[in-house]
């Protein structure tokens, strides 16, 4: 059954991160936009962090991984021949709803791979082209931390001061000075002090599903609220099956079904794609016409090619004496940027950036995965036993270099909801990832047995661990072999806009939320000062 037209100046989709700095931009200049969203809008209530069964609500309809959760508003995602399964989350914030809220910048190097180490390619735009944009952001969002660190350029203070690090992380940072190893306070996405209507963070270590606090930083609480009294429109649980183009090649809206299940098209001047890594490039594969074959905007034959999604290795070590590490934020309390980048005496190339987080509640020491087998009856009783509480640990996340055989497709025999292909991945962990990990892994044990720990555990690949997928429509300046341009436009159609982790022509190794965050704001001003051209 089909609905009336709707018409909007510019039509954004997707309500995450990038949607939500993307629409709130261009409400507060003026522009008519419209937000469409898959998923719905939940109430600090609705987050399942104060009740007593929070890690069994996170293990099952909170779980990060679709497949699992299987929400009402989530597509399945066929990923039986990846090494590392996709997490994200289907709603107004999007991924931000259930991020552990570290918040780092790229390093300048991580834009030129290609000059420095004859790996990746390198970007078309480079740090201090979103230095300013990476500071609005972070005032934007409500960031934590505390200027200065070496690994970085020079910096302004950030918007407020850093979240404890907590006596784990006192206990590995004094072991880090004594190695003349580098650390730093983590900088996260969550208030340590009251900020813009936002409460402070309680401690209270449940920000993988919701803050109930409203004091981590994702956007269904820092920006929407803001953009939606600027003037921007968001419509929710309604799915975009197809974008739309014109006569002369240009994208002028999308096809969509409202939450009554009727088939609408909403018609706009511009088109913004917000829909995360996976969810961009699958839309873009199953809008193919007579004109686009093989998707839209994609004469490149890049859509869903280069997927990366950063690797990741853990190391627990335990202490005899209690630290309360079941308490604090799950953002970063501490990191180490000390093997970030390529070392001429390593068998490998680029490098990991290391977080020390909280190690969470009974369940979580009683089922957490290493490469140890589970333990089980009285052996179990002692895994907690010596776990809860009186542990630390480090998660090791590995630049990821981009490889055209790591890719999502559409799949010709399962269908989605809309009689297209179900997306599909492809994904092997590069042997330079694999010499990565293990160094990481030795290194990170030396890290908690200068600190004390008196043994240690490792997970040395994390499957459950695709927070990041990145690069699926990547930017560059050569048609030929990129999606979009520095200015996060198609080659293709120029009105057509990426401005989510798809973009990601290399992965870095630090958390990608603040380079999406600063890319999207790049592109929307710039779209905002040209806007004649489109």
């Amino acid at each position: 059954m089909e609905s009336a037209d709707l018409k909007t100046e510019i039509l954004v989709v997707g309500a995450g991160l990038s949607g939500a700095i993307s629409s709130q931009r261009l409400a507060q200049a003026g522009i008519g936009v419209t937000c469409l969203e898959q998923g719905h809008w939940n109430a600090l209530e609705a987050y399942p962090g104060n009740k007593d069964d929070f890690e069994l609500q996170v293990a099952g309809s909170w779980n990060a991984n679709p497949n699992i959760r299987k929400g009402v508003v989530d597509y399945q995602i066929l990923d039986d021949s990846s090494d590392i399964k996709p997490l994200l989350y289907n709603g107004v914030g999007g991924s931000t709803v259930i991020f552990s809220a570290h918040w780092m910048r790229f390093l300048p190097s991580d834009f030129c791979s290609y000059s420095l180490d004859g790996v990746g390619v390198d970007w078309p735009i480079g740090y201090q082209d979103l230095e300013a944009y990476y500071l609005e952001t972070e005032f934007d969002i409500g960031v934590s931390g505390i200027a200065g660190d070496p690994a970085y350029p020079d910096r302004p203070a950030y918007p407020m001061p850093p979240l404890p690090i907590q006596p784990w992380g006192e206990r590995v940072a004094g072991a880090h000075h004594r190695l003349g190893w580098h650390w730093w306070p983590g900088s996260n996405a969550i208030t340590s002090q009251p900020y813009r209507g936002r409460r402070p963070c309680v401690q209270r270590s449940t920000c993988r599903a919701g803050c109930n606090e409203g004091a981590k930083g994702s956007v269904d609480q820092s920006i929407w609220p803001e953009a939606i009294r600027s003037g921007a429109k968001l419509m929710t649980g309604v799915r975009v099956s197809r974008l739309l183009v014109d006569k002369k090649g240009r994208a002028n809206g999308a096809l969509f079904v409202d939450v009554e299940g009727r088939t609408r098209q909403i018609k706009a001047d511009v088109v913004i794609m917000a829909a995360h890594a996976i969810g961009t490039a699958r839309l873009l594969l199953k809008s193919k016409s007579h004109a686009w074959p093989d998707g839209l905007a994609n004469s490149s034959g890049q859509v869903g090619r280069n997927l990366m999604m950063h690797p990741l290795s853990r190391m627990v070590g335990f202490f005899d004496e209690p630290m309360c590490s079941w308490q604090g934020h799950w953002g970063q309390s501490i990191y180490s940027l000390e093997f970030a980048e390529t070392r001429a005496d390593n068998d490998f190339v680029r490098g990991s950036k290391w977080n020390l987080s909280p190690t969470g509640g009974p369940l979580t020491a009683a089922l957490y995965p290493l490469d140890s087998a589970q333990p089980t009856g009285k052996n179990l009783h002692d895994r907690v036993d010596e776990w809860l509480g009186r542990s630390a640990l480090w998660g090791m996340t590995g630049e990821d270099l981009p490889h055209p055989d790591n890719h999502l497709t559409l799949d010709k025999d399962q269908l989605d909801a809309d009689g297209d292909g179900l997306p599909r991945l492809a994904y092997k962990t590069t042997e330079n990832s694999k010499r990565m990990l293990e160094f990481m892994s030795r290194r990170a044990r030396e890290s908690l047995l200068e600190a004390g720990a008196y043994k240690v555990a490792k997970q040395t690949l994390a499957s459950e661990a695709g927070w990041h997928a990145l690069g699926t429509c990547r930017m560059g300046n050569d048609p030929l072999n990129s999606v979009v341009d520095r200015w996060n436009r198609c080659h293709d159609i120029p009105n057509l806009l990426i401005v989510d982790g798809s973009v990601f022509a290399t992965s870095s190794c630090v958390n990608p939320a603040a380079t999406i965050a600063a890319l999207a704001a790049r592109a929307v001003d710039h779209l905002i000062n040209h806007c004649q051209e489109h």
